[in-house]
């Protein structure tokens, strides 16, 4: 038995086993006939190749897709997200990282509000007996089955409180959780997520899902580079470009430093208004976390809007996982806990 924790943001796919993780844009693509597989020159780490055949139908997904596929998929639309994407984006790692047959338990997350209209539709896509083939980079075909036998979903930011109060065997370790009452700010691709950890207990009141996510700061720059530029470049095309700080586009280098940089500031000051205004009766909050592949970003941004103590991020962390790292110690603490690493059929 394997425990798996899976994050399907609309901006990366994460997955991991506790040892592996698999990282992915949340795109993909119909796979095309490759003529030429070798690569011109060998690169030090070998390359991410996702290609699956699911449902008689042929994906190459995440930066394979990008690169690869004339027809690409990508949406930031909740339903159709969860409908139409979420079985693709899932098996996938789940077929890389699991052995044929053996039994996966699995946690995922959803937007707090989407938790309770989607959660029973992901239940219901994810588990049971998933036939499918992987392709490798040589073109080698390989059968398995992805064999989902339990499914639990979380309101999406507890990954990260669990991710922080939890050891990799799913004991207590921070007990200051068990006593404290955490404000977690968990900002993804399209959404923000708000909520509010009393005693690890979830708070309603307190929480929320806003569309203040970092895509909205992606759109805006995207807008001005196509004023600029007349070229409409897509949300998941930026990734690279918002890291370096500029990109080319016909040859032409455009810098993308200042409107970033007031695209993020507008962006924290809307994400911090509606915190501020969502918390205004739990003034007791002890601390607040900033997280999410947004919250990386614009935490500079954000320490000085927010009310209330913030949690500094350390430096080095991948904020991008600390959902999916949570949900799989969770899933440690439900599944595996006190009954040793020995797995089972």
């Amino acid at each position: 038995m394997e425990v798996i924790g899976l994050d399907i943001g609309f901006g990366y796919t994460k997955a991991t086993n506790g040892q592996r993780f698999i990282v992915f844009k949340t795109v993909y693509g119909e796979a095309a006939e490759l003529q030429f597989r070798e690569q011109l020159l060998s690169d030090p780490e070998e390359e991410d190749y996702l290609h699956v055949e699911i449902d008689d139908h042929n994906y190459f997904v995440g930066e394979l897709a990008e690169r690869q596929s004339l027809e690409r998929y990508f949406t930031l639309d909740q339903s159709q997200f969860v409908a139409e994407f979420t079985k693709v984006l899932a098996l996938t790692p789940l077929a890389n990282m699991v052995e044929r047959q053996e039994p996966i338990k699995l946690v995922a997350g959803l937007p707090i509000s989407h938790y309770r209209r989607h959660r029973n539709e992901l239940i219901n896509i994810l588990k049971g007996q998933h036939p499918l083939v992987v392709v490798n980079k040589n073109g080698e075909r390989e059968d398995t089955v992805v064999r989902v036998s339990e499914v639990r979903v979380v309101p999406q930011p507890f990954g990260t409180v669990m991710n922080l109060m939890l050891s990799e065997l799913g004991e207590v370790r921070d007990r200051r959780f068990l006593t404290e009452k955490i404000g977690v700010i968990d900002v993804g691709f399209r959404t923000t997520d708000y909520t509010i950890a009393d005693r690890t207990r979830y708070s309603e009141r307190g929480s929320r899902t806003t569309d203040t996510g970092i895509s909205r700061a992606y759109s805006t720059i995207a807008s001005k580079l196509q004023e600029s530029s007349g070229v409409n470049v897509e949300l998941y095309r930026l990734y690279d470009a918002m890291d370096r700080g500029s990109i080319k586009i016909h040859g032409k280098r455009y810098d993308l430093k200042l409107v970033k940089e007031h695209a993020y500031s507008q962006l924290a000051s809307a994400i911090a208004t509606d915190a501020n205004r969502l918390w205004a009766n739990d003034w007791d909050i002890d601390r607040v976390m900033i997280t999410g592949g947004g919250g990386a970003v614009l935490a500079p941004f954000l320490t000085g809007l927010l009310k209330g103590e913030i949690m500094p991020i350390e430096p080095g962390t991948d904020t991008r996982l600390n959902n999916v790292r949570g949900y799989w110690k969770y899933g440690k603490r439900m599944w595996t806990r006190g009954s040793g690493a020995k797995k089972t059929a």
